[in-house]
């Protein structure tokens, strides 16, 4: 099977030159100068043919969650899911799960033919072994699929306990020979560095024989190599905050002075330096298949379930497309849009096919530059489950017929959205709602496709508060961004 997906225009000399000089991923690609009588208008257009494998081993998408709502949100699209509990994780500040609901969340996971990863990839000290122990344990009864795991302790109890374990991208994997070295040792999977280009990537999977790869394909880069960075801890001046330790606060998304000994000061005018984009791969699924990687894994512990639910649907839709032969040029701009309405910021392609510079970095604005935004304006009152309507009490902002809202659950797992198909106030049919506030609600009640609890938050996902402050209006005042 081949796939179409890229467009190019060269003269007829640079065309031989150009397939020869292919990196080793694309071996086997074939251009196709005839399609040109299609299109009279570029004499010298042909297509580069992305051959897809036939019965290649499947690859594996894997999301990110940091609490029920997140694995809600990604069980739909993803083929595994990773989180971690309450300790021992890089990602400390994330909701978590409670050591006590693996068993739980692994039999959720299961049943819907998801696997499933525990992090406990954070340095370990002599105090935690026992902590360690008991946490792996605990994975290992409740079946937890594998365990990821950079600390050699870690991975020595693991041994001891008999279960499965992933190496860490803390490990900084980068070569064939480290990958070999955790092959020996029993690792099931390797999750590489993420300085490492395609070729790069290519060689260390070639390289193994019963240990597969993994490598991140989307979500927020560390401006130190694989996340191994002091600069949180001494900024601090704790390693309770320690990057390592999964409590950064992230100074490098921050604006600096530079002034070396002799007080002279480099001139940033403004510019925050360290501020890394995220990585977005989406445009070059086919190139990261032919890596060898066997999971495409997306970073978001702490990110918003709908963010989850949208990146990994992305992606899902991408993979799938490849596979099948209908990855275009309009579909990949199509996923760039929803992606780019989510949590980011900016979008860079890493290390996969150069040395990132400075136009991989954000200088001007810290966190992200989307211009939509969850937008909370009330909460779930009452649920009639015969009837499937939702009283809601509406404290900020308006409804009106169309809008996708938003129910996430305040103490419980509900997570979904849908669309406003009909609302009632005081039993009449209504297109919109007045306008509430703080101190003026507004009960309504919608009709709903699945079931929610009393003070599950309601949202809807707008820039509507960015076009009114544009066009010079003072109803931003009444939003709360969150």
């Amino acid at each position: 099977m081949f796939l179409f997906c890229g467009q190019y225009a060269l003269t007829s000399t640079d065309q031989k030159t150009f397939f020869s000089g292919l990196p080793s991923y694309l071996s086997g690609c074939v251009p196709f100068p005839w399609l040109a009588s299609f299109f009279p208008i570029w004499e010298n257009l042909f297509w580069i043919a992305f051959p897809v494998p036939v019965g290649m081993e499947k690859v594996e998408l894997l999301a990110p969650c940091r609490n029920w709502q997140s694995l809600k949100a990604a069980e739909k699209y993803a083929d595994a899911v990773y989180f971690g509990t309450h300790v021992l994780n890089l990602r400390q500040q994330a909701d978590n799960f409670d050591i006590q609901e693996l068993q739980e969340v692994t039999n959720y996971c299961h049943d819907r033919d998801l696997e499933v990863y525990l992090t406990v990839n954070a340095i370990i000290y002599d105090n935690e072994i026992q902590v360690l122990r008991e946490t792996l344990e605990a994975a290992s009864d409740a079946g937890i699929d594998a365990a990821i795991l950079h600390d050699l302790a870690a991975i020595q109890v693991a041994r001891e306990i008999g279960i499965p374990f992933h190496i860490s991208t803390q490990a900084n994997v980068s070569n064939t020979l480290s990958a070999q070295f955790y092959q020996d040792l029993g690792a099931t999977r390797v999750i590489l560095a993420r300085e490492l280009s395609l070729e790069m990537i290519k060689a260390v999977a070639g390289g193994l024989s019963t240990t597969g790869v993994e490598i991140f394909v989307h979500g927020a880069m560390c401006t130190s190599i694989s996340g191994r960075c002091y600069l949180s801890l001494d900024c601090m001046d704790s390693d309770t905050f320690s990057g390592n330790r999964g409590r950064c606060v992230q100074p490098c998304r921050r604006r600096w002075r530079v002034i070396d000994e002799e007080n002279n000061e480099f001139l940033y005018n403004g510019k925050m330096f360290l501020n890394t984009k995220d990585l977005c791969m989406i445009e070059y699924i086919p190139e990261l298949f032919m890596t060898g990687a066997r999971s495409f894994k997306i970073e978001g512990r702490m990110r918003d379930p709908h963010y989850v639910e949208v990146v990994t649907r992305c992606y899902r839709e991408a993979m799938d497309s490849y596979q099948e032969g209908t990855y275009t040029k309009d579909k990949i701009a199509n996923w760039l849009d929803q992606l780019s309405k989510v949590f980011n910021r900016g979008f860079t392609t890493g290390f996969f096919f150069q040395r990132p510079t400075e136009k991989d970095v954000e200088h001007d604005i810290r966190g992200n530059v989307s211009k939509f935004r969850m937008i909370e304006v009330g909460y779930v009152n009452d649920f009639f489950s015969k009837k499937k309507v939702v009283k809601i009490i509406l404290t900020n902002g308006s409804l009106k017929l169309g809008n996708e809202i938003f129910f996430k659950g305040r103490g419980s797992t509900t997570y979904f959205h849908q669309e406003i198909t009909s609302m009632r106030i005081h039993g009449k049919d209504v297109t919109e709602t007045p306008v509430a506030t703080s101190k003026n609600h507004v009960l309504v009640s919608i009709k709903v496709k699945e079931r929610v609890k009393e003070n599950d938050r309601v949202f809807i996902f707008t820039n509507e508060t960015y076009e009114n402050f544009k066009a010079g209006k003072d109803r931003t005042k009444r939003y709360n961004l969150y």
